[in-house]
């Protein structure tokens, strides 16, 4: 394998000291004269028709200069699709969750516009809600909107193979019924805005947005402007995992609105509780899983339904129901698949889209299931998953292109280990404590797609606000003083990808990382980029970072070449210096040589230019066809847990984490991104669950919904499988996504290993393995 001066080492982040000094600037840190306070009124009731809203009072409050409602946005509304917009700014003509903005109130400080809130009148109609999916789609349930004929937003329906015939063939079929819970993000800092409409008509926004082109273009559409004026741009972020900051909401086009309104800047900061409230979620999901095997173990097929509640709004639905059937052909061979989802709308909070979307779900059913028929067998957990795994290069049933896969190392790994290897010789029992171990294998996609539109409606000028960009750009300006200038409109939301960014660059000119400079997304300035989800950084804004590194490389190469008299391909940069790899005595720094090629004669200006493409096939999100990503990154992971039988607590003490990412840009990154996806499957096992009474939420604050702490974390060990993955920069793709997908079956497996029950519903919770244990006469008084 080639050796790198840069890539794969273990380098600090480049915007590590802006954070430990507390320089970095998040959105609600920013002040602009004159700034006016936001605040939004929400809805008392899940479900109920707006008769009328009296802002009198409010607006005769001192220091109000502005009160807006819904019908000032003139019936905007956002939307999956066309004929399906359902995303309105403020609520109209009813409200269908609870706490749903009605109302937005701008006022000189903070206290001012939260007691103008207090002074608006709204009168309601209560209207009958519906808070479950099954019980939405029946006959007479509630109707949340007009077109959805049962309250279905979303139907997949995908078949491969034959799956009767499968069954009809296998020695076992086992079917069982999964649930996932309902969990947010978790992220420290909540939705935050700053918003300018200037008089000019041009419109200036500060918004922790991991997607910055996903808020601009609704904003332009809404406010019916040209996307050139409207400028995000983007303060550090503290943590997003999709959701409220991966979208346009309320609190975005009220801040534009009421700042259009008073022509001054306005603020809007969500509390913490209005955020775990009112916050895109992940789906809570039932799944319905039958699986076939023969006699060893093999896969012959397998069937999935899925009921998923979405709330009110489709927004991600689509592609949750899509990414929860498409990948599910991963990690194993699977000749026959069905598969059968619908999301239903109900007045409980927006669903969206979250960390390992759609493929956390029935990935955590179908480890668990193997491992429920690894034991009817008597087959060992790590043997069956062998037997199953796929190796590159590798096309699935529903034409998925595996290109790099190191599945089977990343078992054996983990089966080599001391969590797994010497489980039997710790003992089973310590008083009332019993041990157990689990193992799962699961697969993400890296460099996520999106709908692609046809040629013909690309024509239609209204495409422009129809789907959003899918290619990542990049540009590089090297200065005369040799310091590297990386322009990119890729988002760091805290995952670190500023520094893989500048690693690859500083790998291509062969300088150190302190030559490369970056700066915060502006999308006045920099290059269109989707942003930060479905791990497309790396992958797709990597390897436009790359060309157009290469790009600006040439450039120097060839005046390199000019003043030596040789030729380009001649000539290698590393280590801060640029030298004829045949003749030691040509050489000169990297500084020299840029310098040289800005100045010398009439100079020049050395920019390079790259975006990303797409070597793979797209997805047909109808069919369940194609490839949702570049590449696709596998995990296998082992869990140990000790379960007091008494009372019924859980504690994950060890983990460890065998992942494929391809080439670790930065192991130590990439260890810790391993480590927090894997913690925040393990809250979603063991502690997360919104508790809901008829759409509203009862534990609204981290003192209520429980989350891991520090004390919770296990030991965990991360192992870098490295591959080479043939469309990523320097061979890397997804690193750390599927950890949060390993995790929970591991830890449901081990709970097992500990207790002899199976859990099928998330989260585990000391209160019912108490009631299994009681049901099954093992609870230890």
């Amino acid at each position: 394998m080639r050796e790198y001066s840069v890539i794969g080492k273990r380098v600090p982040r480049v915007d590590a000291k802006l954070k430990v000094t507390g320089q970095a600037k998040y959105a609600a840190d920013f002040e602009l004269p004159d700034m006016l306070w936001g605040k939004l009124l929400g809805s008392p009731y899940p479900h109920a028709r707006i008769l009328n809203i009296d802002t009198t009072r409010a607006e005769k409050l001192p220091g109000v200069r502005a009160v807006v409602t819904g019908k000032d946005f003139g019936g905007y509304r956002q939307g999956y699709r066309d004929t399906q917009k359902d995303d309105f700014p403020l609520a109209e003509d009813k409200v269908r969750y609870f706490a749903e903005p009605v109302v937005a109130v701008a006022a000189i400080d903070e206290d001012i516009a939260e007691e103008a809130c207090d002074l608006v009148k709204v009168d309601y109609e209560e209207l009958p809600g519906v808070f479950d999916a099954e019980e939405a789609m029946k006959e007479g349930a509630p109707q949340i909107h007009d077109w959805a004929k049962n309250n279905i937003c979303v139907e997949k329906h995908f078949n491969f193979g034959d799956v009767e015939k499968g069954f009809s063939e296998s020695y076992l079929v086992r079917e069982d019924r999964f649930k996932t819970g309902r969990v947010t993000k978790g992220y420290l800092e909540p939705p935050a805005i700053v918003a300018y409409y200037e008089p000019s008509g041009h419109i200036t926004i500060w918004a922790a947005k991991g997607t910055p082109h996903r808020l601009l273009t609704p904003i332009a559409e809404c406010f019916r402007l040209p996307l050139s004026s409207v400028r995000i741009i983007q303060p550090f972020i503290g943590g997003d995992f999709g959701g409220t900051k991966n979208s346009a909401i309320e609190g975005d086009f009220c801040a534009v609105m009421l700042s259009k309104k008073t022509r001054k800047p306005v603020k809007i900061v969500y509390s913490q509780e209005q955020d775990l409230v009112t916050s895109r979620r992940r789906h809570s999901i039932i799944i319905d899983m039958k699986t076939g095997v023969r006699k060893d173990g093999t896969l012959v097929a397998t069937q999935v339904k899925v009921i998923a509640d979405g709330g009110p709004v489709m927004y991600n639905s689509p592609n949750t129901m899509f990414l929860a059937g498409i990948i599910h052909t991963l990690p194993y061979r699977l000749p026959n698949f069905k598969y059968d989802a619908y999301c239903a709308y109900t007045n409980n909070p927006i669903s969206g889209a979250m960390r390992g979307q759609g493929v956390s779900h029935t990935r955590f059913a179908a480890e668990v299931q193997m491992d429920m028929i690894a034991e009817e067998l008597g087959i060992d957990p790590v043997e069956i998953r062998l037997r199953n795994t796929i190796e590159a290069p590798h096309e699935t049933v529903n034409h998925v292109n595996v290109e790099s896969c190191g599945m089977i190392e990343a078992i054996k790994e983990v089966a080599a280990d001391p969590i797994w290897r010497d489980r039997d010789k710790r003992g089973k029992r310590e008083g009332s404590l019993f041990r157990g171990v689990g193992i799962s294998s699961t697969a993400y996609l890296s460099g996520a797609k999106t709908i692609q539109l046809p040629l013909g409606q690309c024509l239609d000028p209204s495409a422009v606000g129809k789907m959003f960009h899918q290619s990542c750009a990049a540009m590089i300006q090297v200065c005369q003083d040799g310091v590297v200038n990386l322009i990119t409109g890729a988002s760091d939301i805290g995952q670190g990808s500023d520094t893989i960014l500048c690693q690859i660059v500083a790998e291509e000119f062969g300088v150190g990382l302190k030559d490369v400079a970056i700066r915060r997304v502006d999308t006045a300035y920099t290059p269109v980029d989707p942003g930060s989800w479905g791990s497309r950084v790396t992958m797709l804004a990597g390897q436009a970072t790359q060309k157009a590194a290469i790009d600006a490389k040439r450039q120097l190469l060839e005046c390199a070449a000019e003043v030596w008299g040789i030729e380009p391909k001649d000539i290698e940069m590393k280590d801060g210096n640029v030298f004829v790899m045949s003749d030691s005595e040509k050489s000169m720094p990297f500084k020299a040589l840029a310098r040289i090629a800005n100045l010398a004669g009439g100079g020049a200006v050395i920019m390079g230019r790259g975006y990303s493409t797409f070597a793979l096939s797209m997805p047909d999100f109808d069919k369940g066809t194609g490839n949702p990503g570049e590449a696709y990154s596998f995990t296998a992971q082992s869990a140990a847990v000790k379960v007091d039988m008494e009372t019924g607590q859980i504690w994950c003490t060890d983990m460890t984490i065998a992942h494929d990412c391809g080439m670790p840009i930065n192991p130590m990154a990439a260890e810790g991104q391993n480590e927090g996806g894997a913690i925040q499957g393990l809250g979603q096992v063991l502690y997360e669950d919104f508790k809901m009474n008829k759409g509203k939420t009862l534990n609204p604050t981290f003192l209520d919904y429980k989350m891991a702490r520090s004390t919770d974390v296990p030991k965990i060990k991360v192992i870098d499988i490295i591959t080479d993955e043939p469309h990523g920069p320097f061979g890397a793709k997804e690193a750390a996504e599927g950890s949060i997908v390993s995790s929970p079956p591991a830890v449901v497996s081990a709970i097992h290993d500990a207790t002899g029950i199976w859990f099928k519903e998330l989260p585990i919770t000391p209160e019912k393995i108490v009631r299994a244990l009681k049901d099954k006469g093992k609870w230890e008084k």
